[in-house]
């Protein structure tokens, strides 16, 4: 019976928890969550995870350990393990953004085995893109943290040095879909709608346009051709977005997403 480590339980750590958890992966007391503040941690421990604030022990039961804490805080926590994990046969996760599997290696030993995943907190309810990488990790054990985040989302392995264009894609990228969202239900309140009736339209529009792609495996432009009829009120709404830099300013974040999550480590 495997073991779960996970060090740092912020949003993505315990997202990572209760959907292992809720996919039946493996069962809350296979897990142990480490916090520096436990009291934090009190709901989660009547939900039957393991918690504690000595990350030495933690690791010391565990045969995976995922790193989900801020990449400012990971070399003071790779240094505190570093003595009892070298020459170990653990598997490393990283969810820290910016930080190599190299940069891991360095302080807990070349022989360490180290996978790189970036979910996002879609995980929490098993919808999460999530994408793994590695440097030199056995195939057997990419495929076995593969598998693990599979319970929770989709899956892609890609090469590592995309990782921090991963992030700002899929993990940052969920943020702004969300403000995308919001701007479209107040657009709704704008033209005479309820608040909770524009959210709820504005939700569902999204996920149908979503599930649209997943489905039919379309291109969005096949998609949008078949709504923007000659002098229509939706290509005058697209056009007039376009005018005011929706796309290129859609862009422009994801671009300075991951121009800033490639350099957090080093901060």
């Amino acid at each position: 019976m495997k073991r779960i480590t996970i060090i740092g339980t912020g949003n993505i750590g315990l997202s990572l928890a209760k959907g292992l958890v809720k996919s039946k992966f493996c069962k809350a007391e296979q897990i142990t969550l480490t916090r520096r503040n436990i009291k934090a941690l009190s709901h989660e421990s009547q939900l039957g995870f393991v918690v504690t604030d000595n990350n030495v022990q933690a690791v010391q039961d565990a045969d995976i350990i995922v790193f989900a804490i801020l990449p400012q805080q990971l070399r003071k926590v790779l240094e505190e393990i570093a003595p009892i994990v070298k020459d170990s046969d653990q598997i490393f996760v990283s969810v820290v953004s910016g930080v190599s599997c190299l940069d891991i290696k360095e302080v807990l030993g070349q022989g360490t085995s180290v996978v790189r995943a970036m979910p996002n907190t879609a995980i929490a309810i098993g919808q999460s893109m999530t994408c793994i990488a590695t440097d030199t990790a056995a195939a057997h054990i990419v495929k076995e943290v593969e598998v693990m985040f599979e319970t929770v989302g989709a899956v892609v392995v890609i090469n590592e040095d995309l990782m921090t264009s991963a992030t700002a894609l899929c993990a940052c990228g969920i943020a702004f879909f969300l403000r995308a969202i919001r701007a479209a239900s107040q657009g709704g309140v704008e033209i005479g709608f309820h608040a909770h009736d524009a959210l709820k339209m504005a939700v569902q529009t999204a996920k149908g346009a979503a599930d649209l792609l997943l489905q039919t495996q379309t291109h969005p432009e096949s998609e949008i051709d078949k709504v923007t009829s000659p002098k229509g009120c939706t290509i005058a709404g697209l056009n007039e977005m376009e005018h005011h830099g929706f796309s290129s300013a859609f862009i422009k974040g994801i671009k300075l997403s991951a121009q800033k999550a490639g350099g957090l480590y080093n901060e």
